[in-house]
């Protein structure tokens, strides 16, 4: 059975200097200097396995990174999309959120000195703002803006 050869990579001079300058940054990640020092092995006629040997990586690697880079080029060696889980609250449930957590429980009618983890998504399920929410989902959602209402002091 014959071996598929390896995808023929052809850099220009000036996509050659913008890659090299990429490959020795101590600013750019470590996947993308990586990526593209496969790309610039193989525009040197390296094959896949004499490069996985150099840049230390699987031979699928370089094979993956080559075939980008021969498809769609530079902007083939960026991280594609990944789907993850899709958000369970919207952004204005969110908003809603942090605009209760940050009045006083006195200000929209609750018998409390102060918000509490637990207290807060009661308090979020009750007024209808969505239909569940856990005390870890609430920190979540207002440790993004650094809120910390159970922190509050209505002492002054």
């Amino acid at each position: 059975m014959p071996v598929p050869r390896a995808r023929q990579i052809a850099v220009t001079a000036a996509e050659r200097r913008r890659l090299k300058k990429l490959a020795h940054s101590h600013t750019a990640p470590y996947q993308q200097v990586i990526r593209i020092r496969i790309v610039l092995d193989a525009a040197h006629g390296y094959s896949n396995a004499r490069i996985a040997l150099r840049q230390r990586v699987h031979l699928d690697t370089v094979r993956r990174w080559r075939g980008r880079y021969a498809d769609q080029g530079v902007d083939g060696l960026k991280d594609r999309p990944r789907s993850g889980r899709p958000p369970r609250f919207t952004p204005v449930q969110r908003a809603e959120v942090k605009a209760l957590a940050c009045r006083l429980p006195a200000e929209t009618g609750v018998s409390l000195s102060r918000w509490s983890s637990t207290d807060l998504p009661a308090e979020v399920v009750g007024r209808g703002i969505t239909e569940a929410m856990s005390a870890p989902t609430v920190r979540r959602i207002l440790a993004a803006d650094l809120l910390k209402p159970w922190k509050h002091c209505a002492c002054r």
